[in-house]
Order: C-alpha cells, then structure tokens, then sequence
C-alpha cells in the first residue's frame, strides 16, 4: 500500500459565495478560484481535501476532484455548526457571509476595500464596521489585496497582534482568452468603461466629458438596475447625449472584444480596494486614463494616466495630449502589457498555497 493513502489529509474549505453574481469583480475572483482548484486538485492540492462553499447552481462546474457545499442553505446561513470541521477556513473576501464556528479552524480572511466607510452611513455603517471587526478578530492570518487596502484597514481597525500583508490580486489573462463582438451596433472610434453602475463608480462624470467629445463614443457595460444607474439613463435621455450607449451586464467574450478593439479605457471611479479593469485594459496595451482616487495610483503605475480632477475640459485635455501618443507608441504599450502581465494568478496562487500550508500544519 502506498505510504501517502495512511496520512490524513488536510481540510481546506474556500468560501466563493460571491459565484452569487459572477459578473461583478468579486464574482470574476471566485471564479479564478474555483477553475484553480480545479486544475491542480490532483497536483498542488494532492494532499488536501478541498471543499468549495459555492451556490447550488455551481455544484460539479469544478470538478469532481473537490467537495461542494450549497452557500444559499438557509440553515447554514443561521446555524455554523451545521458546516463540517476544517483545518483551514478561506474567506476569499471581506464580505463573505460564513466564517468557521470551530476554534481550532484556521481562518484565512482576505479584505479587498473597506468601501462602506464612504458609502454607508448610520445603522447599516455600524452594522458593516462591527462584522468586518468580529472576521478581523477571528481572523488567524489577514491578507489585503493592496497597499492602499492595508492601510485602510490599519487606520479603521485594531489589528494589534494580527498576521496581516499584501498579495496583490491575480489577473486572468484576457489576451488569450475568445472574444465576441457585442450584438448591438457599435460605433467607432470608442471608449470603453466597465463596473456596476453605483454612485462610486463616478460615471456620471464621463457623460459632460463625451458632450465635449462628439466624435467619440463611450460604451458603458455593467449591471445598471440600481438607483444611480436610472439617474444615469435619464441624464443621457435629458441632454441628449447620443455618444455614451449603456450595455448593460456583457458577457466575457464580449468584454475582451471591447477591450481589444476600444481606443482607451476611461475609469474615473473614486474608490477601489484594487481596480482590476485598469490592469485588464492594460493587457491589451491601451491607454488607461483614470482617477488617481484610493488604490488606482499605485495599481495603474507609470503606465495609467490619471485625472487629478473631473472638469471635463481638464479631462479632455489629458486625453488630447497623451491618447494618439500612446497609441502610435508600439515600445510603450509592450512594456504596459508586461507590466499587466506581471499581475499573474500564477504568482497570486503560489502566496496563498503557501499560506494554507503555513496555516495548517
């Protein structure tokens, strides 16, 4: 009998909860998690037990080589004791419902923003603060996806004697991956920008810019069944703005088309725990223009062009003087497509296996 089939192997459940809604960002990470899982169950994971709390919808999409337990059970969701013992517990993000009920579980918490410091207020802004506090608290090991994150957390919560550094987020490779033109007519030249239309996206701002900007037109993809996202509509309707066209949720074939084929990629967004669009654009070698807000200076480097406010003739204006340089610029735009490259879920993977090691020995 082989040696190995006598060692117990460790338990190692993730939380991708968040395939609740796999167009948002947070979706996009738990499912670069779970195609991971999937491809090195037999290898990397050999001596693990892998066990991936997903939505129902989502049993078997990963293979047969891991465990599946239904993050939409009712029961689960009022009653921890019901999950099973693990050695190690990984909530891929802060809000992540579940954490372990067990002690001697070894609870991994990644926290990619604390946006709801600007976005909430009263009640539901207590409410947040003190559940990110009780996961800070249980948490064994803490992981920000940026610098610009950590400090956010160091300077709103007590992490005194917590194990806590940056691992910077992975990035799928978009280059390699299909791409499919969107079914609507799409005119050229164009912007492109991407995010759920919420308030701190700030795309309310592109619309004065593309009034100035007639020969251009914007596309504008992301969930937009939201109160911000109507104010949007309306504007458009309002002033007659007839270059901004509001896609709606876009497949991913239909994103990479859009990124490959946009001449930049406009993203004024005023908070970001790390600004995964801006390295996807970058992929493609196109010029990112974008607010220098909350983590974007540090994630879009050298190579991003940031708006250091949105007065639409000063936002014109940076893309006047940089757009056809960039473009016309081939030595640029390989070194910005290494730059993205380097923003690798290779590299991302190998940290945290590392970490579920440490954790669980």
């Amino acid at each position: 009998m082989d040696e190995t089939t006598d060692i117990k192997k460790k338990k190692l459940l993730v939380d991708l909860s968040a395939l609740k809604d796999v167009y948002c960002g947070l979706g996009q990470v738990a499912l670069n998690y779970g195609r991971h899982f999937m491809e090195n169950a037999k290898t990397i994971y050999a001596d693990y037990q892998v066990v991936l709390l997903v939505p129902k919808d989502f049993f078997g999409k990963f293979g047969n080589e891991v465990e599946y337990i239904s993050s939409s059970s009712w029961l689960r969701k009022h009653c921890r004791f019901l999950f099973p013992k693990v050695d190690v517990w990984h909530a891929v993000h802060q809000l992540c419902r579940f954490k372990p009920a067990y002690k001697q579980t070894k609870f991994l918490l990644t926290i990619h923003d604390l946006n709801y410091l600007y976005e909430k207020s009263g009640y539901e802004l207590t409410k947040r603060q003190r559940r990110i506090k009780r996961k800070i608290q249980r948490a064994d090991k803490i992981i920000c996806i940026s610098e610009f994150a950590k400090s956010e957390v160091e300077k709103h919560h007590d992490l005194t004697g917590k194990d806590y550094s940056v691992i910077l987020n992975g990035v799928d490779n978009l280059e390699q991956q299909l791409a499919q033109k969107p079914k609507t007519t799409i005119k050229q030249p164009f912007f492109f920008s991407i995010g759920v239309i919420k308030q701190k996206k700030n795309f309310h701002v592109l619309l004065d810019l593309m009034k100035i900007i007639p020969e251009k037109h914007l596309y504008l993809a992301g969930k937009n069944n939201t109160k911000y996202g109507d104010a949007i509509v309306q504007r458009i309707e309002n002033d007659n703005i007839t270059n901004v066209h509001l896609l709606g949720t876009i497949s991913q074939e239909e994103k990479v088309w859009l990124l490959k084929n946009c001449e930049a990629f406009l993203f004024p967004s005023l908070f970001e725990g790390f600004g995964l669009p801006v390295i996807e654009a970058m992929q493609f070698g196109k010029p990112v223009f974008s607010s220098d807000k909350t983590s974007l200076k540090e994630i879009g480097g050298k190579f991003a062009y940031f708006w250091e406010n949105f007065e639409p003739n000063d936002m014109k204006k940076m893309i006047d003087d940089n757009l056809d340089n960039h473009l016309k610029n081939e030595e640029l735009q390989e070194k910005e497509k290494e730059y993205a490259v380097s923003f690798s879920y290779e590299k991302h993977f190998e940290e945290y296996e590392k970490i579920y090691r440490e954790l669980s020995r």
